[in-house]
């Protein structure tokens, strides 16, 4: 399809974009190389279109007409298109609202004579005929000779070859609509599901899309007002100062339904929209605004600005939603709080986000207190208690001082010039903004600048900072450290205490800087560590035996290893007998001391993992496994027992994942009905006898019975 084409069929309601697609997202840079390779007639990728009669959601104000019959749906390219209507038509196309347009491309420049893309820049193109803005070309509103007769008006002499190069360089623009974008058709037999399954297949291959913003579009799908509604919701919250992207929705969601932070694509299926939307109403309703009410008053944290990762409030949003929405109680809200500041300061979910989410979540779905094991978690990977040293050459960037601006604010410290509290909504002019105490126009006369890398980062540090309103910091100005600090102890007694500054005027001279950053970086760290204490007492967990170190001690008579559920591993086919010794091992644990099975896993520890398992199930994940398993236990056992003393979860052992079953001891004995050779019923009694499950001979189970079960 000609680019040209494509834009008349926009304009015509012929080419729309559905609902389920992002928004536009491309930055100035995406824009000028578009157009740069389109001159120079390099290939710019295809389109995906789907011809249907029956389309999704579409974006925009317009609504489909059965009566128009088919109509083609842009899957792919959209980002591509948009860029060039906004480029030739010089406006938003009417699939998108200004709001959605998250970088305007539009007022594209070109040099006409060297063919350089650039926006506008005063300095560089006001005085020169041949800067233009694209879109005028591409309208025919400015032609070469146009350009040619501007140049001879100031002055220049324009010979022959620079006129022929304008002039090819002018068509050559112009051109552009004449390009082919090679189209890919999906046909009108096609579904919905069908044609976002393709969008997600195109999509999945490249790097256009995240994972969540995949898992979206396939939501979209299945509940097309999604995006508009859970747009709503951020809109709200970012006018309360907490903003969030659409991706943070996604994490949130698959959270709450699933416990995990990774394997978005359980998202995908249609049979989760009642999950979904179900879930939403008690986040939208009750459970989000709640949060940020807790992080406002218990945390201090004001705005998502002063937050190092958005994504840490995930587990505290899933815990809130696994209350039903419910008020937490003070020692409840204690913990999160302490645990949030934690996870920022030690940059919990900078790297490796589903996988951390994965273990946290589940934390929370499993643990009685699950914010005393995930500072544990923490303190696994790094130590938790702040030292003076942490601070050498630190920026305002570093997330220490995240926690400094809410220590600060907890204290009801002040503004140095003002006096106005930095705890209380000032508004738009007192928004607050750190300052540095000894100005950094001084520092760098005292060798402090740019050439010394070292020193340089001394006069950065966060330790020279203050938390001043935006409005006392204009008013500031560069005044020498001394004057200054002199000045707010005279004005203001006890403001230099709240902020943790010296009161030594020695240390106020600039001679003495480095035992001034010295002996604030001690303060800080010794106020911080107890600020952190006494918001609550954590107990960390009882260190329990890791799984790998479990499997490394051996069967024993807690502890038996299967290699699969139902796939013979020797013989490489499905044996149901396998599931019968599954069964038997079960309750041989049940008329016992109860024990651990872990399926995946060889006689001799080996990891094998349990993907032969899943594939003879017809699935590439637990969940079919899970379901056959209860199936097999629910039979064999009734469901009472299973729900109350069987445990089933899938931990990851060097990369691959088992099956654990753990089972407490029964109430009652467990006889199988078992079938032997000839098909006849037998009843058996099993326990444990060292590292097997045996038979209990029924000349033995009276005395057995007796022992294990007294009446």
């Amino acid at each position: 399809m000609k680019i040209s084409t494509a834009l008349e069929k926009i304009d015509e309601q012929q080419l729309f974009v559905p609902a389920f697609q992002r928004e536009y997202v491309w930055k100035r840079d995406d824009a000028k190389q578009l157009i740069d390779s389109l001159i120079k007639e390099y290939p710019t990728g295809t389109m995906l279109t789907w011809e249907t009669a029956n389309p999704p959601e579409l974006k925009g104000p317009y609504k489909y007409n059965e009566k128009q019959g088919a109509v083609r749906i842009l899957l792919d390219g959209q980002q591509r298109i948009t860029t060039l209507y906004m480029l030739v038509r010089g406006h938003i196309p009417p699939y998108y609202t200004a709001a959605e347009i998250l970088n305007d491309t539009r007022g594209l420049h070109v040099n006409v004579e060297t063919k350089e893309l650039a926006y506008f820049s005063k300095n560089k193109m006001e005085n020169d005929p041949r800067w233009q803005n694209i879109t005028d070309i591409f309208q025919r509103k400015i032609r070469a000779k146009d350009i040619v007769r501007e140049l001879e008006a100031k002055g220049e002499t324009v010979c022959r070859e620079r006129d022929d190069i304008m002039d090819d360089n002018t068509r050559a623009i112009e051109n552009i609509l004449d390009r082919e974008f090679p189209e890919q058709t999906i046909p009108v037999r096609a579904s919905v599901r069908e044609a976002i399954d393709i969008f997600y297949k195109v999509n999945a291959s490249g790097v256009s899309l995240t994972d969540a913003e995949l898992a979206l579009a396939q939501i979209s799908g299945y509940w097309p007002e999604a995006r508009d509604v859970f747009k709503k919701k951020l809109s709200q919250l970012a006018d309360k100062g907490f903003v969030f992207k659409l991706d943070f929705i996604v994490y949130l969601l698959l959270g709450c339904l699933y416990h995990l932070g990774s394997e978005m694509k359980k998202l995908h299926d249609a049979e989760n929209e009642e999950k979904i939307r179900a879930a939403w109403k008690i986040l939208d309703d009750q459970v989000l605004d709640y949060v940020a009410s807790i992080l406002r008053s218990h945390a201090f944290v004001d705005h998502t600005d002063e937050i190092n990762s958005v994504y840490a409030l995930i587990p505290i949003i899933v815990y809130c939603f696994d209350k039903g929405g419910k008020h937490l109680t003070d020692a409840e809200i204690r913990k999160l709080v302490k645990w949030f500041y934690y996870s920022q300061i030690r940059t919990r979910y900078v790297s490796q986000l589903p996988q951390k989410l994965d273990r946290d979540l589940r934390i929370i779905k499993e643990s009685a207190n699950p914010f005393d094991e995930l500072l544990a978690v923490i303190d696994e990977e790094r130590r938790l208690e702040i030292t003076p040293e942490e601070f050498v050459g630190r920026s305002i960037s570093h997330p220490l001082f995240g926690l400094l601006r809410w220590y600060l604010k907890s204290r009801n410290a002040v503004c140095f010039t003002t006096g106005v509290a930095l705890r209380q909504a000032m508004g738009r002019r007192y928004a607050l903004e750190n300052d540095h105490i000894f100005p950094y126009s001084k520092l760098k006369a005292h060798g402090y600048g740019q050439e010394n890398r070292l020193k340089y980062s001394l006069a950065q540090e966060l330790t020279n900072r203050a938390i001043l309103t935006q409005f006392a910091n204009r008013a500031k100005g560069a005044m020498d450290a001394k004057a200054y600090l002199a000045d707010v102890q005279g004005r203001f007694p006890d403001a230099l205490a709240l902020q943790c500054v010296s009161e030594d005027p020695e240390l106020w001279e600039i001679d003495n800087y480095e035992t001034f950053l010295q002996q604030r970086r001690i303060v800080l760290a010794t106020r911080l560590n107890e600020f952190l204490s006494r918001i609550t007492e954590t107990k960390p967990p009882e260190a329990a035996i890791t799984l790998e170190e479990l499997i490394a001690e051996g069967e024993d008579d807690e502890l038996e290893f299967k290699s699969s559920l139902r796939w013979d591993i020797v013989e490489q086919v499905l044996n149901r007998k396998l599931e019968d010794v599954v069964v038997k091992t079960i309750a041989a644990f049940a008329n016992s001391q109860g024990g651990t099975l872990l399926i995946g896993v060889k006689d001799d520890g080996e990891i094998l993992g349990l993907e032969p398992d899943y594939l003879s199930l017809g699935g590439v994940d637990r969940d079919k496994f899970e379901l056959h398993l209860r199936n097999l236990l629910n039979a064999a056992f009734g469901s009472a027992f299973i729900a109350s003393k069987v445990k089933i979860c899938f931990p990851a052992v060097k990369n691959l994942e088992v099956c654990k079953v753990d089972v407490q001891p029964s109430n009652k004995p467990f006889i199988l009905k078992v079938k032997d050779k000839n098909g006849a019923v037998l009843e058996k009694f099993y326990v444990r006898s060292g590292n097997s499950s045996q038979e209990v001979s029924l000349a033995e189970m009276p005395a057995y019975l007796i022992e294990r079960f007294p009446q």
